[in-house]
């Protein structure tokens, strides 16, 4: 679809018109048709929106912004859900059935809209256990029984103990650990470009160097693109999730209107107003954010929720970073140098291995070296 924007008209409009409307997030028009044009109430509205929804907030309805209004108009037990392979249901009723079956203590996988394998596994065991028909369908009977029970976990987080077992389990090592580096952009793709510089290029330097200092550890480095290569986020959120990935770092340098803009930021999936989250990725990245403020005295600009789609499709922790503005001048001088580049590799495979260390054994921010890392690994093995 073509991106909507202020000044717009026609039926797509009316359409995001009356989604918005039917939300609370606009008034209804009283006894008329909706106009069908995109004025400043309705830019006012989608922005609102992208804010709840951990959208980029431009006012712009583009494919992202599509779904996410395309989905909030689903509730649950207005529509059967099942678990279609060519094209899985997406939704908040999804998120509304995944949510409910966690409370009821049954494992629904991450609560991010997507009606997976995952998701018909539980409401298959979730029908088996309360004697209603086991066909992985939601239907009216498995909602009426869905509302009536009672949630064995309430207020908690069952996804929050579920993931930290899984860390637990897996040990302190980073030998073993498989790791998606997403490089951002690609091929004809050159992300933000300044004076020569191009966010591709730098991010692909970036993930060659931290992959080298992952494998020397004994993880599993894999590139989700070659330097010639730029797949969608779909497409890489399907890699990370084919290879069986235990976590996603995803790079990513910004740029802004004003030359003052500058900082680093990252991201995990969740939104503002919602428990759903992944909670091993808020995890990693508030350890990253900390070691990348500490180490290059970069502007902190914090850890916050997104429901871009490399975050949400992932079925294991994903954080995206943003290093930098190249539209800065000094940060685009400092990216620039290879040197700079090394730092952020180290600082990045810290965090990770906090991680996994769980509190124990740890060091102070910004002075945990590559070769405590390393010095760790050995110990860990004797």
């Amino acid at each position: 679809m073509r991106v909507l924007r202020r000044g717009d008209e026609g039926p797509a409009v009316a359409e995001v018109r009356s989604t918005l409307a039917a939300l609370g997030l606009m008034p209804p028009a009283e006894g008329q048709a909706e106009p069908a044009v995109f004025d400043p109430v309705v830019e006012h509205a989608i922005r609102a929106f992208q804010q709840q929804r951990g959208l980029i907030t431009d006012g712009l309805v583009g494919p992202a912004t599509y779904r996410a209004l395309r989905d909030a108009t689903h509730q649950l037990g207005g529509r059967p859900l099942a678990y279609l392979v060519s094209a899985p249901l997406t939704g908040d009723d999804v998120v509304t059935l995944q949510e409910r079956l966690l409370e009821l203590g049954y494992d629904a996988g991450r609560a991010n809209g997507v009606f997976g394998q995952q998701t018909e596994l539980a409401l298959r065991i979730f029908q088996r256990d309360y004697g209603l028909t086991v066909d992985g369908i939601c239907g009216p009977g498995t909602v009426r029984a869905l509302r009536q029970l009672s949630p064995r976990a309430s207020g908690g987080r069952p996804v929050l103990l579920r993931e930290q077992e899984r860390v637990r389990r897996s040990g302190p090592r980073l030998r073993g650990k498989r790791i998606v580096i997403d490089p951002g952009h690609g091929g004809a793709d050159q992300g933000v470009v300044v004076n020569g510089v191009l966010e591709r290029d730098l991010m692909w330097d970036l993930a060659t160097r931290l992959e080298g200092r992952m494998v020397a550890t004994g993880m599993e480095a894999l590139l989700t693109r070659g330097p010639d290569q730029c797949p969608d986020e779909g497409e890489r959120a399907r890699f990370a999730n084919d290879a069986g990935a235990d976590l996603v770092l995803s790079l990513h340098s910004d740029a802004n209107s004003s030359p003052h803009a500058q900082g680093v930021a990252s991201f995990h999936f969740g939104t503002a107003n919602r428990t759903t989250t992944s909670s091993l990725g808020e995890a990693m990245a508030g350890l990253v954010q900390r070691e990348l403020v500490k180490r290059t005295n970069l502007r902190d600009c914090g850890a916050h929720p997104k429901t871009w789609d490399l975050l949400r499709l992932t079925r294991c922790p994903a954080v995206r970073i943003e290093i930098g503005y190249l539209t800065n001048a000094d940060d685009r001088a400092r990216l620039s140098d290879p040197r700079f580049r090394d730092v952020i590799a180290e600082g990045i495979v810290v965090a990770v291995k906090r991680l996994y260390l769980l509190g124990e054994n740890d060091q102070p921010t910004g002075t945990f070296t590559f070769a405590d890392v390393m010095a760790h690994e050995v110990l860990s093995k004797g």
